[in-house]
């Protein structure tokens, strides 16, 4: 050994851990082709790669947020057009119950001209015939009054 070494060894230490001489520079440039090759070869592409796939997946985020907003969207509008459609489809049937009730209510008021109308004439009719029984009877109805008294009494009335 050399008598450096077996001084440092002697005061104690023992053998020193690292030698320092020309190898490391070898060691230094060893280091620097493995750190460049590594650099080019492994980290960039894995750093390109995870890069990639998590701008992958928050496009993909970004893309299913927009399509949930649109299919908000469209759900709104769907639901808009629906009340639109509801109230169109109510209003048309207050459209149609007015106007049959108008209908209703003009045949209902032609019967009831027809019907009294009908019952006007029967009156009429009725009272005609009442009047044509008693101008044929009044000027028989002493004759009948007495043959009726007659045979009520059964004697002969003056």
């Amino acid at each position: 050994m050399d008598l450096p070494v077996l001084r440092a060894v002697a005061a104690g230490g023992g053998h020193p851990l690292i030698d320092l001489d020309f190898t490391i520079f070898i060691q230094f440039a060893l280091f620097l082709i493995l750190w460049f090759v590594a650099t080019k070869m492994l980290f960039k592409p894995y750093l390109k790669m995870r890069e990639d796939r998590t701008a992958g997946i928050d496009g993909a985020r970004e893309e299913a947020v927009k399509m949930g907003e649109e299919a908000d969207a469209r759900m709104a509008d769907y639901e808009d057009r629906l009340a639109k459609a509801r109230d169109r489809a109510l209003d048309e049937q207050r459209k149609i119950r007015a106007e049959a009730t108008a209908h209703q209510r003009e045949v209902t008021d032609k019967a009831r001209e027809q019907a009294l109308s009908a019952m006007e004439q029967s009156f009429v009719a009725v009272r005609e015939q009442t009047d044509a029984a008693r101008a044929d009877l009044m000027p028989r109805a002493d004759e009948l009054a007495r043959d009726i008294a007659s045979r009520l009494l059964g004697r002969e009335v003056a």
